[in-house]
């Protein structure tokens, strides 16, 4: 499910590249501009597995120094590392040399606000780990409360997205500190997948009961309400009036229902590839699936660089519309394929693990023994 996820996030920033590639004047553009929310579940689908990992990992163990070492060590790093990685060379192609004060100003402000590069997701789940030992509290503290704990959650999920589509984003925050007004990198935007998540691995086998016994209702709402999201977004445009990056946000009530069945619908294809898989299956399939998964951050993390390739293919191209959206199955490829093979070179070849998350080395300092008199 992880893979799953994470290539349809990288699915979403290809189709941004496509777009900022056309001309944005017929049928094409606005073709892909309408189908672009379809393929917005993936986002929290990607922090649904994140807190589900967690807590698989972490929820009976009560050594929270050494997690918080162990955890941003492995993402911390990372995210400094390209972050510099990628300023470097998108100020190379983009402006030429700049001043050493100019630059450690730009590269402070895309480190503390994580809004260069996708990088947000960085933020996010940093942010997750954090408040995750408060999470584990919550369903410890209550463990005759799961269900409820999960309801609220969706409430208060629900109740913030309508808060923000309706009201905070027609108020002036201006003012505000960015954490709060950017909703994109606040955590709290998103704290249900973070709790479902944890809830889906404690209660695992009772949903997917629940999942296998409803999965014609589930997998039929959510690909309606796919289908829907073409309509949603032109009333959010000509009935509400909002722009096309806010009629397209994911923080809307209605992107939250479909992204929950979405999530369900994908969690049962994950199990039917479970099944298939100790079945018998084609072996490259598997060495991908199997492989993929364990580079998925990896592949996060690098996609920048397939994205600027394709960009700078697609810029110095005359086309029209419609033939940039022939391109974009090839570029996803591209992109995709491009991301893997940096995450596996990186998995593989010492000491560069430590760009994606699983370093080769690993150090431990101790204390020095003393001898007694």
């Amino acid at each position: 499910m992880r893979l799953f996820f994470i290539l349809g996030v990288i699915f979403n920033h290809t189709v941004n590249t496509v777009l900022a590639a056309m001309n944005g004047q017929d049928t094409a553009s606005e073709t892909l501009k309408s189908i672009r929310l379809m393929f917005h579940y993936s986002r929290n689908g990607f922090l649904f597995m994140s807190g589900l990992v967690l807590t698989l990992n972490y929820f009976h163990r009560r050594d929270w120094g050494r997690f918080y070492r162990k955890r941003f060590s492995g993402s911390l790093w990372p995210y400094l590392l390209w972050n510099l990685f990628f300023l470097v060379l998108f100020t190379e192609i983009d402006d030429g040399f700049t001043t050493m004060n100019l630059f450690s100003t730009q590269y402070l402000a895309i480190i503390i606000h994580g809004n260069r590069f996708y990088m947000y997701y960085m933020l996010l789940v940093m942010q997750l780990y954090l408040i995750f030992p408060g999470i584990v509290w919550l369903f410890k503290r209550w463990p005759e409360q799961h269900r409820r704990i999960l309801g609220i959650s969706l409430f208060i999920q629900l109740t913030l997205d309508a808060l923000i589509k309706y009201w905070l984003q027609n108020l002036d925050l201006s003012a505000y500190p960015y954490w709060f007004k950017a909703f994109s990198i606040n955590i709290f935007s998103y704290q249900f997948y973070f709790i479902s998540g944890a809830f889906v691995c404690l209660h695992y086998q009772a949903v997917t009961d629940f999942i296998h016994r409803h999965i014609k209702w589930i997998a039929s709402l959510a690909c309606c309400l796919s289908v829907g999201t073409i309509f949603y977004m032109h009333w959010n445009m000509t009935v509400l009036g909002l722009s096309y990056d806010r009629a397209t946000s994911p923080h809307q009530p209605y992107m939250q229902v479909f992204d929950i069945l979405m999530i369900m619908t994908i969690f049962w294809i994950g199990q039917r590839y479970a099944t298939w898989r100790q079945a018998g299956m084609p072996t490259a399939i598997e060495w991908l699936v199997k492989n993929g998964a364990k580079i998925s951050f990896g592949m996060y993390l690098n996609q920048s660089l397939g994205l600027l390739v394709l960009k700078l293919i697609l810029k110095n191209q005359s086309w029209q519309d419609w033939q940039y959206l022939l391109m974009l199955p090839l570029g996803y490829i591209g992109v995709i394929g491009g991301s893997f093979a940096i995450a596996w070179f990186c998995y593989k070849v010492p000491p560069f693990g430590v760009l994606i998350g699983r370093p080769q080395w690993h150090f431990r300092w101790a204390p020095l023994a003393t001898k007694s008199d």
